[in-house]
């Protein structure tokens, strides 16, 4: 990402093409009932124009998926990234027994794209990337929309953006080894108080004792630090790993999002 079109969203905002995220549909009279069982947030509170945030969690309360929720008159509609298409599929689907639930897999039938910034109020509320914004969802046959004075950004520049913003992504910082607490989404995607769902006990247990393995941090230095890199503390013993790394385009500095064990405050490789 260039310093001027750092300038030009920051001032402007921008919209990007999300249509190879992953998409289901779930109709029947079951869906909301069914789909409030698989997921983090309350699924009641889905609407028509504005996405709902969750995470579809294991048995142990470690993240399968993150995925974006919302309601039209006759199904529930949600997104994840392209690579759970095949493995949220096969979850969401394995769990549909006797209720009346129809699961279907439409990737390939909508376009999905994300726009923020002045003059933008058409589309579904959602804040992605660190600002409100509008997801704007239409059928693959559509043209595709254009947005005035909006730049259109490249996937290099999206992640750019989403790190410097320090929004937790699968698979850097949301993993099958992470729980939500952790990466520090569970404001957005947790409902303490909805009820049962695969792995609500253990997710209960955490918010109860505060206790977790290990913290998403994020701080900005001047030293280049590559991703996957091992972090160690004062006394050389690893407690974590850099999940993700973006260069700022106007100060040059480097921010880093990385988990590291919960309790660790000496991190040796560490410019804060």
């Amino acid at each position: 990402m260039t310093a001027d079109l750092f300038e030009q969203i920051t001032a402007h905002g921008a919209a990007v093409n999300l249509s190879s995220r992953a998409k289901f549909s779930l109709t029947g009279s079951d869906r909301v009932r069914y789909l409030n069982g698989q997921v983090t947030n309350d699924v009641r509170r889905a609407k028509t124009d504005e996405m709902l945030y969750a995470c579809v969690t294991d048995a142990k309360g470690r993240i399968a998926a993150d995925v974006f929720i919302h309601a039209t008159a006759e199904a529930l509609l949600l997104d994840a990234e392209p690579g759970l298409r095949e493995t949220l599929g096969m979850r969401l689907g394995r769990y549909i027994v006797a209720d009346d639930v129809e699961l279907a897999d439409v990737t390939e039938e909508w376009q999905l794209w994300h726009v923020w910034g002045e003059d933008v109020t058409n589309g579904l509320r959602s804040n992605r990337f660190g600002l409100l914004g509008f997801d704007v969802w239409l059928p693959s046959t559509a043209a595709e929309p254009v947005f005035d004075a909006k730049p259109l950004l490249s996937e290099a520049d999206l992640e750019t953006w989403r790190i410097l913003h320090k929004i937790p992504r699968w698979p850097n910082e949301l993993s099958a080894e992470t729980f939500p607490p952790e990466a520090g989404i569970e404001t957005r995607a947790v409902d303490f108080a909805k009820g049962c769902y695969i792995g609500q006990e253990v997710l209960s247990r955490i918010k109860t004792t505060g206790k977790m393995p290990r913290n998403l941090v994020c701080w900005e230095t001047p030293d280049e630090i590559a991703a996957g890199t091992v972090l160690h503390n004062s006394h050389n013993k690893a407690v974590g790993t850099v999940t993700s790394v973006a260069r700022h385009p106007a100060n040059g500095r480097f921010t880093v999002m990385a988990m590291v064990k919960a309790g660790t405050d000496d991190i040796a490789e560490r410019d804060a």
